[in-house]
């Protein structure tokens, strides 16, 4: 680079020696020639110039001794410079004095600036509680040891956009409200399957979003009114017998949850939320999709007793308690003993070797809590 720069300056001068030994005529016949050069050049290249440091030194340098030598305008520069707008060549001559007196500014005293650590931690308690206001902010700081003021703060804050705390605040999100109460929410909902002679089959299941245990209610071909408010009933049984109480149901708006099969749900003091229409049943979408990836998409299944037999495998002696789910930090449903780094990693094969279960040989099988 250094060498590239000293042969550009040795070249700029040899072109003034050689331009200061030409007449006057020749210098109008060589700029002429130049321009024209230039013009067919412009009319043929469709790509942008990008020019190194060192040319835009030079034209910058010439182009700035040009305009004070002949007072043109940069409007009237723009039939000389021809391959870059005036204003740019100028800018960067603007820009190359800027470099020449930047020096290092002496500390004229005054309050001293504060650490970019305790700047990020203001930041921090602000986003993470949007209805803490300047004053708040200031007492949590005290009390982990530092003391900054409320005019510091809020100019910390407006630098980084954040709002005032009224405003900032806000109205509590459904994010927020499904993460409190989640573990207190059961949703439902059907999915079909095709078996082997076309026949479809619906299976009604339910899921606890805060544990996403799922509880297996019936597989049928033909889903009644009857059918489904027994498969109601027998849940309640089976949800009594957990610890958890629920206090909402979510499903969709299919015609077979009818109002018998809420009136079940209401007697034990479980609230009906209803989807919106085309709205999706996120939680129990999600869980279709792992079931048929992990276990139906590698079966035939025959009939209904073959895919409910499939199914409660699935459910109670894999994904319950087996299959760690990355929505509950890789935990399973049903909570494991503490896992033990000692013994030989066995394989325990679940649907025949479809899925593929790992322990370590120790405790012979895995132990569950219930």
């Amino acid at each position: 680079m250094g060498w590239f720069i000293l042969a550009h300056i040795f070249s700029t001068m040899l072109m003034f020696i050689h331009i200061g030994r030409l007449s006057e005529q020749e210098k109008d016949l060589e700029i002429l020639l130049l321009r024209h050069q230039l013009s067919i050049l412009e009319r043929k290249c469709n790509k942008q110039v990008r020019p190194t440091r060192v040319e835009k030194l030079t034209l910058a340098v010439l182009a700035n001794r040009l305009k004070q030598t002949t007072n043109r305008t940069a409007r009237e520069l723009r039939g000389i410079i021809r391959i870059f707008q005036p204003e740019t060549v100028l800018r960067w001559h603007r820009e190359l004095v800027r470099c020449k007196w930047t020096f290092a500014h002496k500390h004229k005293g005054g309050r001293p600036q504060l650490n970019k650590e305790i700047k990020r931690l203001i930041v921090r308690l602000a986003r993470e509680n949007p209805r803490w206001g300047y004053g708040k902010i200031e007492g949590e700081l005290l009390k982990l040891g530092f003391q900054v003021s409320v005019t510091t703060i809020r100019n910390i804050l407006e630098r980084y956009n954040i709002v005032p705390a009224p405003v900032r605040g806000g109205s509590i999100s459904w994010r927020h409200l499904m993460t409190h109460y989640k573990m207190q929410i059961l949703a439902c909902d059907f999915f079909t399957v095709e078996t082997l002679w076309l026949q479809t089959l619906y299976v009604l299941f339910f899921i606890d979003l805060g544990t996403r245990r799922v509880y297996l209610a019936g597989v049928t071909a033909n889903p009644h009114n009857n059918w489904v408010t027994q498969q109601a009933r027998q849940i309640v049984w089976k949800l009594e017998e957990s610890e958890t109480t629920f206090r909402f149901l979510i499903h969709d708006r299919d015609k077979k949850f009818t109002n018998v099969f809420d009136a079940i749900f209401k007697s034990e003091g479980i609230n009906i939320i209803l989807i919106p229409y085309y709205a999706p049943n996120a939680y129990a979408e999600r869980w279709v999709r792992t079931v048929r990836t992990e276990c139906l998409d590698l079966v035939l299944i025959l009939n209904a007793a073959h895919l409910r037999r499939v199914l409660q495998i699935y459910i109670d002696d894999y994904y319950n308690v087996a299959r760690p789910h990355q929505g509950i930090r890789q935990q399973t449903p049903i909570p494991r003993k503490q896992a033990v780094n000692t013994g030989t990693v066995q394989r325990r094969k679940v649907l025949g070797g479809i899925i593929s279960d790992y322990y370590r040989a120790s405790g012979n099988t895995p132990v569950y809590l219930s």
